[in-house]
Order: C-alpha cells, then structure tokens, then sequence
C-alpha cells in the first residue's frame, strides 16, 4: 500500500521499519518538530525523524495540519491509508478523510479502558493484569474509533513502564503489518460504551512518593513512572528516583528503611527500592547505590 506514517517518539521506530521491511511504499512521514533538548538546548529531530532520513524517507513537519497549505500538500500524497502511532497533533477531519482507506491508529491498550496521552503509565500504575495493542479505524473522538484487531499481554509483577514501552511497540509493529495485510476481511468493532476510561497525561505532582500508602500501590507508582518522570523522594536534601521495585515481606513505621538492602517500610507492607538515581547522576542497582550513598537503617525517608 501508499501509507503516510505518522509518529513521533521511540515508540513509533519499530512500525515505521515495520512497513518498510513488509514492502509498503511509504509517501511520506509526518512527525513533531524539532524541539531544543540537551544542555545546549539544540533543536533535536524527533527518534522517527531521525530514523526516517536514515531510510532515505520525505520528512515533514508541519506546526499545525489545520492550515490550507497542510490540508493540499497531504492530500498531493495520494495514500492508500494513513498510520498514526504516537504523532502528537490532532488530525481534522478533512486529513481523516483524504487516504481511501483511511487512517489506522495504533494504540497501546484495551480499548475502550485507557483512552487518551499514557495508556502504559497508567496500566501499571492502576495494577491492571494485562494491556495491549488496538489497531483503531481513526475518528474525530479521542481514542473512540472502531477497533480492527487487538492483542492483549499480561504486566509482569515487577514491569516498569519502560519495559512494557518496548513490549507493546514491538507488538504494535507486527499488528499493523498484520492488520494492513487483511484490510479487506477485517470487521471493524465498535468500542463498548461501558469500560471506558481515560489516561491522563503524567503529572510531575503525581511524583513524590507518600510512604503512608500501601507498599502496593508505592510499587505501582514507582514502575509506572520509571523512567520518566521517575517517583522519587528526599534524603538529606538531595531528590533520589527509585526507577524499579517489587514488593517484599516485611513491615515497620511508614518510611523507615529496614535493612541495608533498602527495603523500605510503607503505611502497609514494604517495597525494596531496586533501582536507583540522584539528580545529575547515572542510574544504580541498589547495591551500587547503598556503596555511596550508605543510607542507613532506620533512616525516616519520610522526613527528607
């Protein structure tokens, strides 16, 4: 097929070599554009920009597709279907209706359960046992379109988001080939009314942790938003992330640490802390951390 791919973060990498590799011809890839990153706040190709001038692809990367000229130039392309996966703009309907078959959405969950911006985050965090993949014929709803082929898997016990990230994007490459391989067959289903929630964008507020929680729902936020935004707390004024845990069998006053192997006392049960980061500093498995920092036991990390 004549595809436009539309994606932005790491996320979407894998379907773009996805397409190329299955043989379609890609017209054209839209993506966000360059933002400053970086101590020298340089403007940075988006990962799906960068990777597209790598495949020799046409890159654009318009501010808004609600202009004249957007609408035209899209339309010029003449595609078979759009895929959009992770792009961050919203797509009017006149770009919803120009390729014949429409745009497929790829979406990293069970529809109708966590529509909107971080699906994945907010699995882990809500302790859900699966998610998945949702291959989406697009409308001008968030999320609300009619699902054309899913694939669930299960969250592992102790799964950050990062690593359900590149689960779910490899999934989604090999669903969309697989979905645009069958077009003509598939029976588009509309999205249940009942069931439906919302992802909402992370909050750097939502952050901090609060030991007075069950260690449950502690470990829950700390794998949700590793890596980023990362849950954290004080020690002796300097913020450290805890980018990976699991909950372990111990107890004690909410935000004592237990033993040398940072397990850590909650309002109910305990979470050991696995992996680590100050600011400016590299990431650590709590061994290497402990060797620096020496957090000792008893320490309230509830105080700062």
């Amino acid at each position: 097929m004549r595809i436009v791919f539309m994606g932005t973060p790491d996320f979407s990498v894998p379907v773009l070599d996805a397409l190329v590799e299955a043989g379609h011809e890609i017209a054209a890839v839209y993506s966000q554009p360059p933002r400053p990153a970086g101590r020298g706040k340089k403007d940075r190709a988006s990962p799906v920009h960068q990777r597209a001038e790598i495949l020799g692809l046409d890159v654009r990367t318009p501010v808004s597709l609600r202009t004249d000229e957007a609408l035209t130039e899209f339309m010029a392309l003449n595609a078979d279907v759009a895929v959009v996966v992770a792009y961050g703009l919203i797509l009017p309907q006149a770009i919803l209706d120009a390729p014949v078959r429409g745009c497929l959405n790829i979406h990293a969950s069970l529809l109708p359960r966590w529509r909107g911006a971080a699906p994945i985050h907010r699995a882990i965090m809500a302790g859900d046992a699966q998610t998945g993949v949702c291959i989406m014929q697009m409308e001008a709803g968030l999320d609300t379109g009619p699902v054309l082929l899913r694939e669930a898997v299960d969250i592992g016990a102790r799964e950050t988001t990062a690593q359900l990230h590149d689960r779910l994007s490899v999934l989604g490459a090999d669903l969309i080939v697989r979905a645009l391989g069958a077009l003509d067959s598939l029976a588009a289903q509309v999205q249940p009314e009942d069931g439906v929630t919302y992802a909402a964008k992370i909050d750097k507020a939502e952050a901090q942790i609060d030991w007075g929680r069950p260690a449950v729902e502690i470990d829950r936020q700390i794998r949700g938003l590793s890596p980023f935004p990362g849950a954290w707390f004080e020690h002796d004024g300097v913020r450290i992330k805890v980018l990976g845990s699991h909950l372990v069998e111990n107890a004690g006053p909410a935000g004592a640490v237990l033993d040398g192997a940072l397990h850590v006392a909650c309002g109910e049960g305990a979470v050991a802390l696995t992996r680590l980061q100050k600011a400016g500093k590299g990431a650590q498995d709590a061994e290497t951390f402990q060797r620096g920092a020496q957090i000792a036991v008893g320490t309230d990390l509830g105080r700062g």
